[in-house]
């Protein structure tokens, strides 16, 4: 048994985690300002920034769709035409039209994982797995440049001398090919695939690796422009926190920046990782979370995935690092979620990552802010190159597309909040919202409400449009659900206006609350604060409470309250239990889908009676204690009143009741009759009846000549009457006179006691 103070200690830790408002108002707000709540809206041609404003987003354009399921590179020549490489039959288009695209080349291999030119426009594609460099001349002429046997050529870069480096795996192996196909292996990391390459100012190469996710810088060392380059001296620029290094990229000021994903495992050896899912149309496993939540108010193969080989599903998020031409490393981004494949520079040389699996691309700003400025169709953004017109040039998989992104902003922009479940059917009040001084006049609100989540159908029209940021009353119909839409209009000229903040405020209709359940204790325990027993010492119990069985119907758990200014909270903390014989206890549960405070009253009344009497009224504790000694013995009911008058007027405040199950009450001690000895037997034998006024006996006892007690069953050996016989035999008492004390209890602990004294006689031998 645990001490009062370690019961109040264990009560106290409960309690401190059970945090309720102090006071629920009807009128609400609904609020959205952060990154997280607004990328769960939808945006078309809005971007979202991580600092939580809705902006006009770069112009973003379909450009073809070739019909392949993955491209993995984007290339222009001198002449500016642009090449796709893709699969998954190894192929590689040219867009002179974009409609019309030109297959200029294919082979038998999975994938054409990478393409280059030279300075002549003779294309280089590499191919996997299993896959081979290729040569395309201008002229349509194919042939095998190199062949550096082995299982994945990942990268191709050319320098300035014409030198073609080939990133490889699964040996770490970067080859250097001179124009004439002549290759040799430049550089043998430790590594398992060499992932992505690049060059910095100064000619060495970068390479970044899997899967220890390492950049690495390799000088590139010629004893003539026409000599096969040899590696010097190599050095880690940085091991980021990564797998796989996916993209390298540097910028004029000599600075470089390396795209890493994927958790890394010591000791696993794994193939590097391009994370794409099944082409569309393939069936992926749905993620189903399960849990289970007890809350003990009463002690008592999923379909495959079709996927390349070389392709595996990478967990631990990305991370992109800006390394400093002095080798300071910084982190610009990072997620737990999105995987980076692909880094470009846009024209107002801003690093744009090219993500999955959402399709999305991101910018970096600055200052630690990037902005989600386009979602393309497909699940990854694979290549981002600059076009010649100061565009994007993106590319895709899963489907394989291609876009253009910029220059400039759209002209305008929609952005559609998340649908928001306001839980109980509500009245629509104010929306409001903030942007600088650009927004005024070039962005204009919309609303519209319904009854189902889903708002793509039988919901009100849009209602609108609605200009003062200072707030206006929406014209939308009461119901349980609603969402907002911004349409920003003439923004491509001028200062770019953004939006900061939306709020909209809501009343749900006041419900009656819910009395879950209710638990009479045992009887003889007192429930009650952290206040001690008046009197004598403190013996802790348990006080129990069933799980309530909760409605799943139209009112689940109340909304958050308005992030603008969160409510006070108060501590409810759960009952002490104490043994305290003549008292009984009742606990129970009870919610307010409005989030109203409640206050209680008890009524009782005694079975067969009709009237309800009053026991306690309008108190806010869910527990209580009471002296049932001016109660008579008997079967009794209790009715739990809630209200939730603290929070309404009232004319509108609304109650609900609920009944207990039956109980007994009895203070009346039970008796003991006809306590005989018979002292003629061999045996002495000892007899007694014992009689409860109301309720079955719970237990027997008996001591001799003021010996320990011990345990004796009635008659027929079950304790369940209020009349109970009972036989005790006493061998081995010498002669003389002896002193037998019987003692009986009901299960109220109502206990009576009595005592016989009798002489053996001396027996003859």
């Amino acid at each position: 048994m645990i001490s009062s103070r370690q019961f109040l200690v264990c009560a106290l830790a409960i309690g401190l985690v059970a945090t309720v408002s102090t006071f629920a108002e009807h009128t609400r707000t609904w609020r959205q300002s952060e990154f997280s709540e607004f990328e769960r809206g939808t945006a078309n041609g809005v971007a979202i920034r991580s600092d939580g404003k809705l902006m006009p987003a770069p112009k973003f354009t379909s450009f073809s769709d070739p019909n392949l399921a993955y491209l993995w590179a984007l290339r222009m020549d001198s002449k500016g035409r642009l090449y796709a490489a893709g699969g998954s039959n190894a192929k590689v288009l040219r867009l002179d039209d974009p409609a019309k695209p030109t297959t200029v080349f294919e082979s038998g291999e999975l994938a054409a994982q990478a393409i280059v030119f030279d300075s002549h426009d003779n294309l280089y594609v590499g191919t996997s797995p299993d896959g081979k460099v290729y040569k395309l001349t201008p002229e349509g002429q194919k042939s095998v440049f190199f062949d550096p046997k082995t299982k994945y050529i990942w990268a191709l870069a050319m320098d300035s001398q014409g030198t073609m480096f080939v990133a490889t795996g699964d040996k770490g192996e970067v080859f250097a090919v001179t124009p004439d196909g002549k290759g040799q292996v430049f550089y043998q990391s430790d590594e398992r695939h060499a992932r992505s390459i690049a060059f910095d100012q100064k000619g060495n190469l970068l390479i970044g690796t899997d899967p220890n996710g390492l950049v690495l810088r390799v000088a590139v060392v010629r004893k003539n422009s026409q000599a096969m380059p040899e590696s010097g001296s190599a050095f880690v620029v940085h091991e980021t926190s990564k797998k796989e290094v996916t993209s390298l990229l540097t910028d004029e000021q000599g600075n470089i920046y390396a795209a890493s994903i994927g958790e890394k495992q010591r000791g696993a050896v794994t193939a590097p990782i391009l994370n794409l899912p099944p082409p569309s149309g393939q069936p992926q496993a749905a993620a189903t979370p399960q849990a289970s939540v007890t809350l003990q108010l009463q002690a008592q193969a999923s379909p495959p995935n079709i996927s390349f080989p070389f392709i595996s599903s990478p967990t631990g998020g990305a991370e992109v690092i800006k390394i400093s031409a002095d080798g300071a490393p910084e982190t610009l981004w990072s997620s737990r979620d999105e995987l980076v494949f692909a880094m470009g520079l846009s024209s107002s040389r801003h690093i744009l990552l090219g993500t999955g699996n959402k399709g999305v691309i991101l910018s970096l700003e600055g200052n630690d802010v990037y902005s989600s400025i386009a979602k393309t169709a497909s699940a990854q953004v694979t290549s981002l190159i600059s076009g010649r017109n100061g565009e994007t040039l993106v590319a895709t998989a899963n489907p394989g597309k291609i876009f253009t992104l910029g220059p400039g902003y759209e002209r305008s922009g929609s952005f559609e909040s998340d649908t928001f479940d306001a839980k109980i059917f509500s009245h629509w009040g104010r929306l409001s919202w903030w942007g600088d001084s650009a927004a005024q006049g070039k962005v204009e609100f919309y609303a519209r409400s319904g009854n189902t989540s889903s708002p793509q159908k039988n919901w009100s029209a849009w209602a609108g449009p609605y200009k003062n940021p200072a707030g206006e009353t929406v014209d939308c119909p009461a119901a349980r659900f609603i969402q907002w839409k911004a349409v920003f209009v003439d923004t491509a000229a001028g200062s770019v206006p953004n939006v900061s903040w939306v709020s909209l405020a809501y009343q749900p209709k006041n419900v009656a609350p819910v009395i879950d359940d209710i638990a009479i204790q045992d009887p003889g325990i007192r429930a009650q604060g952290f206040t001690p027993p008046p009197s004598g010492p403190a013996i802790p119990a348990s006080v129990q409470l069933r799980q309530p069985q909760r409605s799943t119907g139209n009112f689940p758990a109340p909304v958050s309250a308005n992030p603008e200014a969160a409510r006070p909270l108060k501590i409810e903390v759960p009952p002490q239990g104490f043994e305290d014989k003549g008292y009984a206890s009742v606990l129970w549960s009870a919610h307010d889908d409005n989030d109203d405070d409640l206050v209680y009253t008890i009524y009782y009344h005694g079975e067969g009676e009709k009237n309800w009497r009053l026991l306690k009224g309008k108190f806010t504790q869910k527990y209580y204690s009471w002296d049932t000694t001016t109660m008579p013995d008997g079967a009794y009911y209790l009715k739990i009143v809630a209200s939730d008058s603290p929070s309404n007027p009232a004319d509108q405040a609304l109650t609900t009741e609920r009944e207990s199950d039956r109980f007994e009450v009895e203070n009346t001690p039970p008796r003991i009759e006809n306590l005989r000895a018979d002292t003629a037997a061999p045996l002495v034998k000892v007899t007694f009846q014992g009689i409860s006024s109301a309720s079955a006996l719970a237990r027997a006892q008996y001591s001799v000549d003021a010996g320990d007690w011990s345990l004796v069953f009635p008659e027929g050996l079950l304790s369940d009457a209020p009349r109970e016989s009972y036989q005790i035999p006493i061998s081995g008492l010498a002669a003389g006179e002896h002193t037998v004390a019987v003692q009986i209890a009901d299960r109220f602990e109502n206990s009576a006691a009595a005592k016989i004294t009798f002489t053996v006689p001396a027996r003859s031998k």
